[in-house]
């Protein structure tokens, strides 16, 4: 079994011999075993155990939450480093795309260019939204604008006004570009199939909730969070996770019906906490 000192696991690993003193002292990282001169020593075991708490690090966990962690009996290796990868997968998504932009910027162009959805555009959406509902749905709306022509000539003017264009802007940032969106918004999910993500992504934030009093900084609501994003990008289909999640969090925070609405349902304070989780998840 090989043996390393606390200078050589420093050297390895680029953590400094104080901090590996300071894991040592907090119960975080005791040493294998300490030699007959003091020295400390640490196994291949121990050396796993401090890239753990490294991945931990990464996401700004607290020290004592992922002493928490390590020594909770219900500490399953695999399953911790699956979701560590998903979410380092996740940051380096997002450091990409930061790149890119930047590129973009020193080249002289726009990091994000997108045409405005014009007639053609806005008619195709509209028949295909009325296309896609149910005989009960299309009943119902043309017998409430007189018509199905009537009720996409309502639909196109709604989505033709200024502050429509800015959402759908919005949102083109979110689907990456003008041609996915168009594909997500002409071919949507059936209703079978956007009921069940439905479901499941109320069952996420239902759990998120119950976790209202818990760091949001903590590696398990992390997780919740990861498994939030998840379930919203299969439903939705985007591109890019970030703004939208960020966008809900600011709807957590302003919007005055969902506030209540959650507050009333899981509890006081829970629009505010989901929109701290949130925004933790994302914090650079």
């Amino acid at each position: 079994m090989i043996m390393r000192t606390v200078k050589e696991i420093s050297n390895l690993t680029g953590i400094s011999v104080r901090t590996l003193h300071y894991y040592h002292e907090i119960g975080l990282l005791p040493p294998t075993e300490i030699s007959e001169a003091g020295y400390r020593l640490y196994d291949d075991k121990a050396l796993e155990i401090l890239r753990q708490i490294l991945f931990f690090r990464e996401f700004d966990m607290p020290l004592k939450e992922i002493r928490k962690i390590l020594q909770s009996p219900d500490f399953d290796r695999e399953t911790i480093l699956r979701s560590q990868k998903r979410m380092l997968e996740m940051k380096k998504e997002r450091l990409n795309r930061m790149i890119a932009s930047i590129d973009d910027i020193l080249k002289g162009e726009e990091a994000m260019d997108f045409t405005v959805f014009g007639t053609q555009d806005i008619e195709e959406i509209c028949s295909a939204a009325f296309a896609n509902m149910s005989g009960e749905q299309q009943k119902i709306a043309a017998e409430q604008y007189g018509g199905e022509e009537a009720f996409q000539k309502h639909l196109a003017e709604s989505m033709s006004t200024e502050q429509a264009q800015k959402t759908m802007s919005k949102m083109l940032e979110w689907y990456g570009d003008k041609e996915t969106y168009m594909d997500v918004a002409t071919h949507p999910l059936s209703a079978q199939v956007t009921e069940a993500y439905g479901k499941r992504f109320e069952s996420i934030r239902k759990k998120l909730a119950a976790k209202r009093g818990t760091d949001v900084r903590s590696f398990e609501v992390k997780e919740i969070v990861g498994e939030f994003e998840f379930v919203a990008k299969q439903l939705f289909r985007l591109k890019h996770m970030e703004g939208f999640m960020l966008e809900m969090a600011a709807d957590y925070r302003t919007n005055e019906a969902l506030r209540q609405q959650m507050d009333q349902t899981e509890g006081e304070g829970t629009a505010d906490y989901l929109a701290e989780a949130l925004e933790a998840f994302y914090k650079k």
